[in-house]
């Protein structure tokens, strides 16, 4: 899976990651080759453009940590903007709490959707949820004799009914039955089409209506490339799917499908089938994935241990300014900023306020920075035009940093110093 395009990210990075300067020209340049690798991925035009600007704009400007190359922070750059572009984090099935909770598989014909119903079947049943299939493919008979076989050899209950077409009403009777037997979740193997057709999406919307399901997933074929984002746009807009599973992700697909489809739709992947085996399915986690098409996670680790180093000793450094010199509005941003990387560990900024914060800051002049006490009422106005932001977010700020300022000159005199974190500032809770 993606060994083409892990190889040619590869070749590309081998060129940057010994340089001990990355020019915005050598961005650039290793950039244009990670838009043609892309590309020829068959990862959709408009990703990927907006993909690079991002790395783009990460990328330049970055200072040189004392024991990672500029180049190797490049990689954990795009091992970051592919997670983000995969989904960002793993998101599991979302399922009711008053059971049966009820799961529509949905997808064309040659997708393998029967098969990973009885795959998701025997996932759910071996964490512990007795689980039920509902044979609802009433076009294709040997759909409903598949469904039943995979049933009997995985020891789950299929339930079916070849008396009659009307898929709401063996639906609702797979319900019931499951009702009655205490089943936790339900699986709907529904009909696929060889192509998207109205009477196949009014079938599906009906059987939504009278289900209500907690998830309606696509099975999408990993290796159709674009017509697979294409798929999950035209299902999404008809049902509003809920998420997506790719299969057939251990042939030769080029990974266009896994690195377009969410950035397209907004709908996780949320499971990979990787092989014709029972057990052969996956749950989808975009950081894993990133790091197994990049193949780098020993720089991505090191990169991180480096950053993690070099905000130990801007901690330190601010603390020995301040203790000598006192604190400006340049420490101030410094300290918001270190908060803000720290997440979980500390307080968790907004990101769209700090960058309101950045903004006002930047907007000052550096004498002001220096000395915020010059700052009068023409000088806010000015500032908080030139942020595009109130001025009472400008008088807000201003009265954070004196408190600030208050904070560590008593913790400067008490001996213990480190970045101070304040409740509701910048929107951390």
């Amino acid at each position: 899976m993606f060994e083409d395009l892990s190889e040619k990210l590869e070749a590309t990075f081998a060129r940057l990651r010994g340089r001990g300067v990355l020019t915005e020209a050598d961005i650039k340049e290793g950039l244009r080759e990670v838009r043609r690798v892309l590309l020829e991925a068959d990862v959709n035009f408009q990703l990927t453009r907006e993909f690079l600007e991002r790395v783009e704009k990460r990328a330049t400007g970055v200072n040189a940590l004392s024991t990672v190359s500029p180049g190797q922070q490049l990689v954990k750059i795009v091992h970051e903007e592919l997670a983000a572009m995969l989904g960002e984090t793993r998101e599991g099935l979302k399922l009711g709490t008053v059971p049966p909770s009820v799961i529509m598989m949905v997808g064309l014909q040659g997708s393998g959707k029967t098969t990973t119903a009885a795959k998701l079947a025997r996932k759910l049943k071996a964490e512990g949820r007795s689980t039920r299939l509902i044979a609802a493919d009433v076009y294709r008979p040997a759909a409903i004799d598949q469904l039943e076989t995979l049933g009997r050899d995985l020891s789950i209950p299929v339930y079916s009914d070849r008396s009659t077409n009307d898929v709401v009403r063996i639906a609702r009777a797979g319900v019931a039955e499951a009702l009655r037997e205490r089943d936790r979740v339900v699986i709907l193997d529904t009909a696929g089409r060889l192509q998207i057709d109205d009477a196949m999406m009014q079938e599906l919307r009906t059987l939504k209506e009278a289900l209500h399901p907690s998830e309606i997933l696509l099975v999408a074929d990993g290796m159709t490339g674009q017509d697979a984002v294409k798929i999950a746009q035209g299902f999404d807009q008809a049902l509003h799917i809920t998420g997506v599973v790719l299969t057939k992700m251990d042939g030769d697909a080029r990974g266009g499908a896994a690195l377009s489809i969410y950035g397209v739709t907004k709908k996780p992947i949320k499971y990979i089938g990787v092989g014709e085996k029972p057990d052969a399915l996956e749950e989808f986690h975009p950081e894993r994935m990133a790091g197994r098409i990049l193949q780098m996670g020993d720089i991505v680790t090191l990169v991180e241990k480096a950053q993690a180093s070099f905000d130990e000793a801007e901690a330190k450094r601010l603390e020995k300014k301040v203790r000598k010199e006192g604190m400006d509005l340049n420490d101030f941003l410094n300290s918001m900023r270190q908060i803000q990387k720290m997440g979980p560990l500390q307080m968790k900024a907004d990101p769209k306020r700090m960058k309101h914060v950045e903004a006002i800051v930047l907007s000052m002049t550096p004498e002001e920075r220096k000395n915020p006490g010059i700052i009068n009422g023409s000088r806010r106005a000015r500032i908080a035009k030139g942020a595009g932001r109130p001025i009472s977010d400008v008088n807000r700020l201003l009265d954070q940093f004196r408190e600030m300022q208050k904070m560590m000159k008593k913790m400067a005199g008490g001996g213990r110093m480190g970045i101070p974190s304040m409740p509701g500032m910048f929107g951390m809770r």
